[in-house]
């Protein structure tokens, strides 16, 4: 993902801290303090924020091999690192990301032992902190094998916590002392007070399977549930990563998941390009006023490719059975069925300049080769994959991951994991062409339909954890489950709503699910989506409050998009436009929810007005129940 990276500091001190027991680190602007200590021979941690404890006094370590290393063990050979820099992203929530921390690292051993267990190494950033482990050549004698992590996270007070839910409504709220669930998944947020929230996830998953966080626990601390498997090389474990802020829009915000992941290496990757992307899959069987009916053909693809190249969509993603049942491990995935032709495809899509996407499921792959298949889309002209219904256990998932994103560099190809993948985890900065993930419940692509408080929070919590792919920006609400076989149940929502999902969720592919006569019939509507950038240049939280309501604002040169969604209530929220350049006019496009719009009973009316705004203005924006707003902010020339 790096383009440009300038070091502006580097600092690397070797400290002999045989005899030390304890240490500090402070994060760079000295507000976030980390505090390791190693009293009576068992080692701990504390977290303290500005005046705040978050954590007290907690275990920190492993059990390998049978052995605990949380008591009578000993630090050593202590290493302090600062780093400053600065990398251009490809495909992030922002053009620049700055990479500050302190971080620490030192061994840890068992007292009286002659080697020693493994190294904790620590960065603390002005907005969060993580630690991992590693195990060096010389911890490894004839294999290694981590039982547990023997870590507690003990928390000062009593707090709520929201966590990832798979493709259901996210977990939540949960007052960790008066309800216990035994396990839960990343990413994690927890609100301690009304300006003081955190999320844990995890970062650079590159062998082991996710963990997951105990919560079963009779007082108010959090654990890791880790499913290990033995090592005989050296190895790092994943960074176990935290996330600080006063709102809950901060931690959304926090590029601490891609910092912790490492640079792309020796590889040129200016052919990742984001974008928006119609999709086929939801279209079939819809019947257009032409006579025209949708189906799983290149005639319905090259009607959908002229459709895109007339209105600034970049790409068409071609979706499941094109070469046959995906289920069937007979279906190849190097050749066609019947009234596809692929290459008659990609050379219509490349004259109008489209990109063509293709689905690939892991049937296909395995029984007739990923690396064949995948040369074979690349030979086709294809710029990106799907990847459907990886099946294996969890560490599997993760290294087939993994190859399958390092295959589909060296054909250049983007790739986009569906159907229950492995966590985003900042992983896009090592592999920029990993472009999104259905990390999540899309909307209409599960055989149930996920309500509007389900797409507040997935912008809170999913979204930590990295790009979403979720399908928004559906126009024909009252009728697509009745003539589409591919939609299974009624969508409710909003339409104006439906438009600000586009710009809540961030993803390098913005997958439009409807058809092109669906959002030409609301051409006024849909021109806002013709407006949005193939990127946008920032990610904005300017107000947000889980389970009820969020409002994004994205740059896109000089101007910018914010798109405002509200859970099943209606309500009208400020927004400080204060991020406008000063002494700049603009003028606003609202795109609204009717005075009687509802998810349910009326979700496709819409009413669009103008009016002048500057960066004084505060922005009063009405939303529908289960509804949403949408403001485009153009800058008009002082000339």
């Amino acid at each position: 993902m790096k383009i440009k990276i300038s070091i502006i500091l580097v600092l690397l001190a070797f400290v002999s801290c045989s005899k030390q027991s304890d240490f500090q680190l402070l994060s760079p602007n000295g507000a976030l303090q980390v505090n390791v200590s190693n009293i009576n021979n068992s080692s701990a941690f504390t977290i303290i924020d500005g005046s705040d404890t978050i954590l007290e006094s907690s275990i920190i370590g492993l059990k390998v091999n049978g052995i605990s290393f949380v008591e009578n063990v000993s630090f050593s050979d202590l290493k302090k690192t600062e780093i400053n820099e600065t990398w251009e992203t490809i495909n992030g929530k922002q053009e620049i990301v700055n990479n500050h921390y302190n971080g620490f690292n030192f061994k840890v051993a068992k007292n009286q032992s002659s080697s020693y267990g493994y190294e904790i190494e620590c960065r603390v950033y002005d907005d969060g902190f993580a630690y991992r482990y590693i195990f060096p050549s010389e911890a490894i004698q004839d294999s290694v094998k981590i039982d547990q992590e023997l870590t507690s996270l003990n928390f000062r007070g009593n707090y709520s916590y929201w966590a990832y839910n798979g493709e259901k409504h996210n977990v939540g709220p949960v007052l960790r002392t008066e309800k216990t669930i035994k396990e839960v998944r990343t990413p994690i947020v927890m609100q301690f007070h009304d300006d003081s929230f955190m999320a844990i996830h995890e970062a650079e998953i590159m062998e082991f399977a996710p963990f997951t966080i105990a919560a079963s626990s009779n007082d108010k601390s959090l654990g890791f549930h880790i499913a290990y498997s033995k090592r005989n090389q050296p190895f790092k474990t994943s960074w176990r990563a935290f996330m600080l802020g006063e709102k809950v829009g901060d931690l959304v915000e926090s590029d601490l998941l891609v910092n912790l992941n490492e640079p792309s290496k020796n590889q040129d990757f200016s052919w990742v390009k984001p974008g928006k992307s119609l999709w086929d899959w939801r279209v079939l069987g819809y019947k257009a006023a032409d006579g025209f009916e949708y189906e799983l053909n290149t005639a319905s693809h090259k009607r959908m490719i002229d459709f895109a190249a007339e209105n600034n969509i970049q790409y068409l993603l071609i979706d499941a059975d094109w070469y046959g049942d995906e289920f069937n491990e007979n279906s190849d995935p190097t050749t066609t069925r019947e009234g596809i032709d692929i290459v008659a495809c990609m050379q219509y899509a490349a004259d109008k300049n489209i990109g063509i996407i293709l689905y690939l499921n892991d049937v296909g792959a395995k029984k007739f080769g990923l690396e064949r298949v995948l040369k074979q889309f690349s030979d086709w002209g294809a710029v990106g994959v799907k990847y459907g219904f990886m099946k294996g256990g969890p560490e599997e998932k993760v290294k087939n991951a993994r190859a399958i994103v390092a295959l589909c560099a060296k054909y250049k190809l983007m790739v986009d994991f569906h159907d229950n993948p492995i966590p985003p985890s900042g992983d896009r900065r090592t592999w920029p062409n990993l472009i999104t993930k259905e990390f999540g419940h899309a909307q209409g692509d599960a055989k149930y339909s996920h309500f509007p408080e389900t797409a507040v929070n997935q912008v809170l919590i999913n979204q930590i954890a990295g790009p979403l792919d979720m399908t928004n920006g559906w126009f024909d609400l009252n009728s697509a489950h009745v003539g589409r076989p591919k939609v299974f149940e009624e969508l409710p929502g909003t339409v104006v709503a439906e438009v600000a999902k586009l710009i809540t969720i961030y993803s390098g592919w913005m997958v439009l699910p409807d058809s092109p006569e669906a959002y030409l019939q609301k051409e006024d509507l849909f021109d806002c989506i013709r407006k949005m950038p193939a990127q946008f240049d920032s990610y904005k939280v300017l107000d947000a409050a889980l389970d009820k309501y969020v409002s994004i604002a994205r740059k896109a040169g000089d101007d910018w998009f914010v798109g405002s969604l509200t859970n099943r209530e209606a309500r009208s929220i400020t927004l400080d436009l204060s991020f406008l350049s000063k002494n700049e006019k603009y003028e606003a496009i609202l795109y609204e929810d009717a005075e009687n719009s509802n998810f349910l009973t009326n979700k496709e009316s819409y009413i669009i007005r103008r009016q002048a705004v500057d960066a004084n203005t505060k922005l009063v924006v009405r939303m529908a129940e289960g509804g949403g707003h949408v403001v485009y902010i153009k800058r008009i020339s002082n000339e």
